[in-house]
C-alpha cells in the first residue's frame, strides 16, 4: 500500500503544483490594477491637458494679435478630429495586430474594447484614451510651423490624411506587437521618433512647401502675448509629467524615475537657453526660457524610461544649446519660416534625445537600458539613427506629398489680402481683441 500511495501522492502534488502556477501566471496576466488604473487615467487628463489649453495658448502667445484665434481653434478642433479618427481606425492601425509595418484592422470601430477588456494591468479603454491623447498633440505640434497662412480646410484634410497615414504607422513601427522598430530594439519611451522627431519633420516640410508669411522676414513680426507662452509653457511641463511618467503604464519605480528625469532635464535645458541668449544677446528673455523649456521636455521623451538622473542633466543642457542653436542660427542660414519653431525644437529635440538615449541608458552611465561596454553603447546609438532616420524620411516622404495633393485639389494657403487681414477675422470671422478698448 505504501509503495502505491507515495508515488500517486508526489504525482498529485506535482499536478497541484502546476495547477497553482498556471492560475497563478494567469492571475498575473489578467488581473486589473487599482493603483495602475488611477494613476493612468490621471496621466492620461494631463496629456490632454498638454494640447488643450497649455499648447494652445504657448502657440497662441507667440503669433500676431490677428491670429491668436485661428491657432487656438485648430488646436480645438484637431482635438476633436484625432478623438474621432482614433476611434474609429487609428487605434486599429497602431495596436489592433502584429504586422511589421501596421497593425491591421482587428480593432476597428474599437471592435473588442469593452468594459471588462485589459491592457496589462488597466482597462483598454484607458490605455486606448492614453494613447488618443498622443494622436491629438502630434498633429496639433505641427500647427506651429504654418501658423498664419494655412487655410482651415486645407489644416483639416492634410491632419486626418497625416494621422492615418503617417503617424498611426510610425506608432505601429516602434510601440504596437511586431512593429520592426521595436523589434530592432529601438528605445523610445514616451515618443521622442513617434510624437517629436515625426511633427517636427512635417512641420519644416508644410513651411517649405506653403512658403515663407508675407513679408518674412524683413518685416517684424513680434509675440502678441508673451503672458500666454509662458503660461502655455509651464501648462506644458506641468502636463509632461503624465507624458513621460504615464508612458510606463504603470505606477512604479520607473514611473517615479521618468518624473524625475523629466523635471531635471527641463530645469537644465530651460537654463542652457537662456544663458545662451544671455551671452549672445546681451539679454535672457522669457520667450528663450519658455522654448528651452520645452526643448528639454521634448529631448527628454525617449530617455525617460531609461536614464538616471545624471544622464538627463546632460539630455538637458545638450537639448537646451543645441535647440537655441538650431532655432537661430541654423533657421537664419537656411532661411526657412518655420513660424513657431516646430523643427528647431521638436525635431531637433527629439533628434538629440533619442540619439542620447542610446549613450546614458548604459548602466555605466545610470541608465537601465543595457550593458556597459563601448559595444553595447554603440550598438544602442545605431539603433537610435536608424529609428531618427526611418522617421524622418518616411514622414518627410509622405507629408509632402499630401500637401502637394491637397495644394492641387483645394489649395493650401491663405491668399494675401485674407494673410493681410489675419486668419482669425479673415477664415473665422471673428477676432481676439477689442477694438475700441
Amino acid at each position: 500500500m505504501k509503495h502505491f500511495l507515495v508515488p500517486n501522492m508526489a504525482r498529485l502534488m506535482v499536478a497541484v503544483g502546476l495547477f497553482l502556477n498556471v492560475s497563478q501566471a494567469f492571475a498575473d496576466e489578467a488581473q486589473l490594477s487599482a493603483g495602475d488604473t488611477a494613476w493612468m487615467l490621471t496621466a492620461t487628463a494631463l496629456v490632454l491637458f498638454m494640447t488643450i489649453p497649455g499648447l494652445s495658448l504657448f502657440y497662441a502667445g507667440m503669433v500676431r494679435a490677428k491670429n491668436v484665434l485661428s491657432v487656438l481653434m485648430q488646436c480645438f478642433t484637431i482635438t476633436a478630429l484625432m478623438t474621432i479618427l482614433w476611434a474609429l481606425y487609428g487605434y486599429s492601425i497602431a495596436f489592433g495586430g502584429e504586422g511589421m509595418y501596421w497593425g491591421g484592422l482587428d480593432k476597428l470601430f474599437l471592435r473588442g474594447v469593452t468594459v471588462d477588456s485589459l491592457s496589462g494591468s488597466i482597462p483598454e479603454t484607458v490605455f486606448m484614451t492614453f494613447q488618443m491623447t498622443f494622436a491629438i498633440i502630434t498633429p496639433a505640434l505641427i500647427v506651429g510651423a504654418f501658423a498664419e497662412r494655412m487655410k482651415f480646410s486645407a489644416m483639416l484634410w492634410f491632419m486626418g490624411l497625416w494621422l492615418t497615414l503617417v503617424y498611426a504607422p510610425i506608432t505601429h513601427w516602434v510601440w504596437g506587437d511586431g512593429g520592426w522598430l521595436g523589434n530592432m530594439g529601438i528605445l523610445d519611451f514616451a515618443g521622442g521618433t513617434v510624437v517629436h522627431i515625426n511633427a517636427g519633420i512635417a512641420g519644416l516640410i508644410a513651411a517649405l512647401v506653403l512658403g515663407k508669411r508675407k513679408g518674412y522676414p524683413t518685416s517684424p513680426m513680434p509675440p502678441h502675448n508673451l503672458g500666454y507662452t509662458m503660461i502655455g509653457a509651464a501648462m506644458l511641463w506641468v502636463g509632461w509629467f503624465g507624458f513621460n511618467a504615464g508612458s510606463e503604464l504603470a505606477a512604479n519605480g520607473t514611473a517615479g524615475m521618468a518624473m524625475a528625469v523629466t523635471q531635471i532635464a527641463t530645469a537644465a535645458a530651460a537654463l542652457g537657453w537662456m544663458f545662451c541668449e544671455w551671452l549672445s544677446h546681451g539679454k535672457p528673455s522669457v520667450l528663450g526660457i519658455a522654448s528651452g523649456a520645452v526643448g528639454g521636455l521634448v529631448a527628454i521623451t525617449p530617455a525617460s524610461g531609461s536614464v538616471g538622473p545624471m544622464g538627463a542633466l546632460a539630455i538637458g543642457i545638450a537639448a537646451g544649446v543645441g535647440c537655441f542653436l538650431a532655432a537661430t542660427t541654423l533657421k537664419r542660414k537656411i532661411g526657412y519660416d518655420d513660424s513657431l519653431d516646430v523643427f528647431g525644437v521638436h525635431a531637433v529635440g527629439g533628434i538629440i534625445g533619442a540619439l542620447l538615449t542610446g549613450v546614458f541608458a548604459a548602466e555605466a552611465l545610470g541608465g537601465t537600458g543595457f550593458g556597459s561596454g563601448i559595444s553595447s553603447i554603440a550598438g544602442q546609438v545605431q539603433t537610435q539613427a536608424i529609428g531618427i532616420i526611418a522617421t524622418i524620411v518616411y514622414t518627410g516622404i509622405v507629408s509632402f506629398i499630401l500637401l502637394k495633393v491637397i495644394d492641387g485639389v483645394m489649395g493650401l494657403r491663405v491668399n494675401e489680402e485674407q494673410e493681410a487681414e489675419g486668419l482669425d477675422v479673415a477664415l473665422h470671422d471673428e477676432r481676439g481683441y477689442n477694438l475700441s478698448a
